[in-house]
């Protein structure tokens, strides 16, 4: 909206907007336009405010802050900032080489949520003046992480924002349900905030997805969980864990990533990595491997070689993206081969049956045995009733002799 004004020439205020008194002359009529507009920024990024003015000569410009702390100022040719706001020092800067052309823009770096409010813009010539509004916002939104979580004998998944503002609107679904029951916990009094939101999936075979939306940016981002069907392989065996984005439009003109690791309680072990703007891939498992030609088709299903019982456990597949993160688990058992098994049930049975026989035969014969080199020491009961050793050996070298 635009509020047009005739004002009359006014000696001091025009000598408090331009900053030198010889500009001005009196007699002359001032036309004044007032425009209100709102710019959403993000925090740590640069921003421009916008002001434009029809262009005359003896350009002054004033950028104001609430109508009061200076934040950039340029009259006679040049940029006066020895009363501006020390919050601003080396962050803000004109377009000179557009400011003939009418352009009083202001750009702003590095923003911060302290840089919120309205700003003033104002843009006298010797002919006229103007008055723009701008009233700046400023939004985070780093990319939100979806986490599985094993701690002792119960799973739960931690949709995780490590800045965020506003508050954003989190959202659970269970099977595209919408569920209520997550524990939120908030860091920030004022923002940006850290939130966690966590929800118990034990024992749950069900699908998971979070939510998370922040209007003021107009962004969202998904977190989507899946248990695949469990897996019973033997010693020896590979095994194919599959991995496939079902939407593969939510990665496409997106850097992403694709993280296999193996889970355990409170901690996990990365098996393999890849990443999509540099086709980059780290394997630390030498038994891992992938088809390059599934990746190209969004599919980042791993092969793992050569089982082993100790292969049995979680295995996690992370796809992450700036909007998007997909989780999928696998459970896998390992078995020992049939064959294996039965000759470790038979070595064991006969070792504890030769342990057994040994045993019978060192109490049925005694001290009577030792002169026939049967391995078994024999203590007489005088020993436990503090006899002396030396004697209780002159006892049993008696014994051996009758």
């Amino acid at each position: 909206m635009k509020v047009w004004a005739v004002l009359f020439f006014c000696p001091t205020l025009l000598l408090s907007l331009s900053g030198f008194q010889d500009t001005f002359f009196s007699g002359f009529s001032y036309s004044s336009i007032m425009n209100e507009k709102i710019v959403i920024g993000r925090c740590d990024e640069d921003i421009i405010l916008p002001c434009s003015f029809e262009s005359g000569p003896e350009i002054v410009i004033h950028w104001n802050i609430k109508d009061k702390n200076n934040v950039h100022s340029y009259y006679k040719g040049t940029d006066h900032l020895e009363t501006q706001d020390p919050r601003y020092a080396n962050r803000t800067s004109l377009f000179h080489s557009e400011i003939h052309n009418g352009n009083a823009s202001l750009s702003v770096s590095r923003l911060s949520l302290l840089d919120e409010g309205i700003y003033t813009c104002y843009v006298g010539t010797t002919t006229k003046y103007i008055t723009n509004k701008v009233v700046l916002k400023v939004g985070a939104f780093h990319t939100p992480v979806m986490m599985y979580e094993k701690r002792n004998t119960s799973s739960f998944l931690v949709c995780s924002m490590p800045s965020v503002y506003p508050r954003p609107h989190i959202t659970w679904k269970r099977d595209n349900t919408f569920v209520p029951e997550s524990k939120t916990e908030e860091i920030g009094y004022l923002g940006p905030f850290h939130i966690n939101s966590t929800i118990n999936i034990t024992e749950s075979n069900s699908s998971y997805e979070c939510a998370i939306e922040n209007s003021l940016l107009n962004q969202t981002w998904i977190g989507r969980w899946t248990l695949a069907d469990g897996f019973y392989k033997m010693q020896s065996e590979q095994i194919s864990l599959s991995c496939q984005v079902i939407i593969s439009s939510l990665l496409q003109n997106q850097d992403f990533s694709v993280t296999w690791s193996r889970v355990e309680s409170q901690t996990s072990h990365d098996l393999a990595w890849y990443l999509s703007s540099s086709q980059n891939t780290i394997i630390n498992e030498p038994r891992f491997s992938w088809n390059k030609e599934l990746v190209n088709q969004s599919d980042f299903s791993m092969t793992l070689t050569d089982l082993t019982p100790s292969d049995s456990g979680e295995y996690l597949c992370i796809v992450s993206s700036s909007k998007y993160t997909l989780l999928t688990i696998h459970r896998l058992h390992v078995g020992l081969r049939h064959g294996i098994a039965l000759w470790i049930i038979i070595v064991s049975t006969v070792s504890i049956l030769l342990l057994l026989i040994l045993s019978i035969i060192c109490i049925s014969q005694r001290c009577s045995n030792v002169s026939r080199g049967i391995c078994c020491i024999c203590h007489d009961e005088r020993l436990g009733n503090g006899a002396n050793p030396e004697e209780n050996l002159t006892l049993k070298t008696s014994a051996v002799r009758k």
